[in-house]
């Protein structure tokens, strides 16, 4: 039996609040505590959503307490970076990741909140995306705004994902890394819409003024 297998099978029985502290507490440390190295934080929500596919809990109280563990464990992973980041990014088992730790900090002094967005949907950056904004020190009111965003998005959506799938949840584990690109670019073309749609109105306002 792998790891995530012994962590996450037992959940399954659960009913009501230790279901939901389970759930919500596999979230919150993801990149609190950086657990997202052993267990990637939409197994987690998957395994939530199937519960509430069971009746064992409330899919809309879930997906509540899914998002807010996201959003607020990614603030104590922002806290823990602004704090300890040069430090933690130098320990051993984020050596061989140093590539992708380096384009994470590259992204973020690039695009700012929104690498903090698109960071939600990839496993790694998930669980280190949050310490490395307070390292860099990215405003955390701009954080908060763009983890949020991400932290719904993500999710409700993956919430979703686990009731929809109901007993399939084994099957659509080894999908999750590609729901969550499809997610993105769904939400990406839909803003780019919204905005090319904005800038059409503001011309067709400054031409016809």
């Amino acid at each position: 039996m792998s790891i995530v297998s012994s962590i996450i099978d037992p959940v399954l029985n659960f009913h009501g609040w230790p279901a939901y502290a389970v759930v919500g507490g596999l979230v919150f440390a993801e990149a609190a505590l950086f657990v997202g190295f052993v267990l990637p934080g939409e197994t987690a929500v998957i395994i939530g959503g199937v519960l509430a596919y069971r009746h064992s809990v409330s899919l809309p109280l879930m997906a509540i307490v899914v998002v807010l563990s996201a959003i607020i464990g990614d603030s104590v992973g922002y806290e823990v970076g602004r704090l300890f980041g040069g430090r933690l990014l130098a320990l051993k088992i984020f050596a061989k990741h140093q590539k992708a730790i380096d384009g994470g900090k590259e992204r973020l002094h690039r695009m700012g909140g929104r690498a903090v967005f698109i960071g939600r949907f990839t496993a790694f950056l998930r669980a280190v995306m949050p310490g490395m904004a307070g390292t860099v020190g990215l405003r955390y009111r701009k954080f908060l705004v763009w983890n949020a965003a991400g932290g719904l998005v993500w999710g409700a959506g993956f919430t979703l994902l686990g009731f929809l799938a109901g007993a399939s949840y084994t099957t659509l584990e080894s999908y999750a890394g590609t729901f969550s690109w499809v997610v993105l670019a769904l939400v990406v073309a839909v803003v780019a819409f919204l905005v090319i749609r904005r800038r059409r109105s503001e011309k067709a306002e400054a031409s016809t003024g």
